[in-house]
């Protein structure tokens, strides 16, 4: 489990196109999430000790991102064989259980993740109404400690997004598990 950083938004890069299974037995592509609005994308699994760590902070972010009309979306791209914790049926059980309020997309084949340029657990990618990357960044300013979160830095960039802000606050990297690639 290496410990990733990972890189800051150096272009405005497009939103790659993705049609992917979801856990609720759907299929859905990149189109069924264009609304005018940003859009989040976020890289997680069930494994990730810093996943878990903000598993609770992730599924409000959602909440608050849709009262916003901003949807947030999960995708899984790892190896389930490496890390069966992040199987498809391990996956559905946890979004489940904690009743995710996000659409949670699987990678099997990790082209996905290839196409984004992901490289950890978590990773977020936050683009503009006209699907630019604007903001790849860590959720919040304490990742082990909801307790001591003073700045929801992702949650604030979604929110001047929305509002049409082209100016974002600086960026701090996210950290996370690297993805486990198939071998």
């Amino acid at each position: 489990m290496a410990l990733t950083f990972t890189p800051l938004v150096t272009e405005p890069l497009a939103c790659p196109d993705f049609r992917l299974p979801a856990l609720d037995g759907k299929t859905y592509s990149t189109a069924d999430f264009k609304n005018n609005k940003p859009l989040v994308i976020m890289f997680i699994c069930n494994h990730c000790p810093y996943v878990k760590a903000i598993e609770d902070r992730l599924i409000q972010l959602a909440i608050d991102a849709k009262k916003i009309g901003v949807h947030v979306v999960a995708i899984c791209s790892n190896d389930p064989i490496e890390c069966p914790d992040d199987s498809f049926e391990n996956l559905q059980l946890r979004a489940q259980k904690k009743n995710y309020p996000f659409v949670y997309l699987h990678d099997a084949d990790q082209q996905v993740a290839m196409n984004f340029g992901a490289v950890c657990t978590p990773d977020f990618f936050v683009y503009d109404q006209n699907l630019k990357l604007s903001y790849r960044g860590r959720l919040d300013d304490c990742w082990k400690d909801e307790s001591k979160v003073t700045q929801r830095e992702l949650f604030s960039a979604i929110q001047l997004l929305a509002k049409g802000e082209k100016t974002l606050p600086p960026q701090t990297p996210s950290m996370g598990c690297n993805i486990k690639w198939i071998a």
